[in-house]
C-alpha cells in the first residue's frame, strides 16, 4: 500500500520537480511549474454526485498523457482509478492511493511527469535513465 511519503518520494526524485500547496492547500507536485500530481480530497459535489460509491482514504490526482489512457486506466481498473465530471475532457485520473503498491504508483508518477515536463528535459532524462546498450 502506498503513502504520501511514498508519492513525495517519487515524485522529488524526478528532475525539476517541486513540491507547493495546490488549491485548499493541499500537496501537489510541479515539474516546470506544471503540476503532474497533487493530493485530491473529494469535494462536496462530487461526494454528492458519487453516493455510496464515493471512496474513502487518500486520493491522488494523476495527469495522464491523453483522454485515451484514462479512458483504458478507468475501463481496465475501477477498483484503483476512477474519475468524477470535475475531471471530464481533461486528461487526469483519481487514484484510490491504498490500492496501488509502489511499482504501480512509481510508473504513474513518472508518467505523469513525462506528460507535464518540457519536451527538452524529458528527453535528456529518457537519456540519462535508459539502460545501455548491451542490456537491451
Amino acid at each position: 500500500m502506498a503513502s504520501w511519503d511514498d508519492v513525495r518520494r517519487i515524485a522529488l526524485g524526478l528532475p525539476e520537480t517541486s513540491e507547493r500547496p495546490s488549491y485548499d492547500g493541499v500537496a501537489a507536485w510541479r515539474v516546470k511549474d506544471k503540476p503532474f500530481v497533487w493530493e485530491r480530497p473529494l469535494r462536496g459535489k462530487e461526494l454528492q454526485d458519487l453516493g455510496p460509491a464515493a471512496p474513502e482514504g487518500p486520493i491522488l490526482g494523476v495527469r495522464v498523457a491523453d483522454l485515451g489512457v484514462k479512458e483504458a486506466l478507468l475501463a481496465d481498473e475501477p477498483d484503483r482509478f476512477f474519475t468524477t465530471p470535475h475531471f471530464d475532457g481533461y486528461p487526469s485520473v483519481l487514484v484510490r492511493l491504498d490500492r496501488v503498491d509502489i511499482a504501480e504508483l512509481t510508473e504513474l508518477i513518472v508518467e505523469a511527469w513525462y506528460a507535464r515536463a518540457p519536451k527538452r528535459l524529458a528527453a535528456l532524462h529518457q537519456a540519462e535513465t535508459a539502460p545501455p546498450e548491451a542490456e537491451r
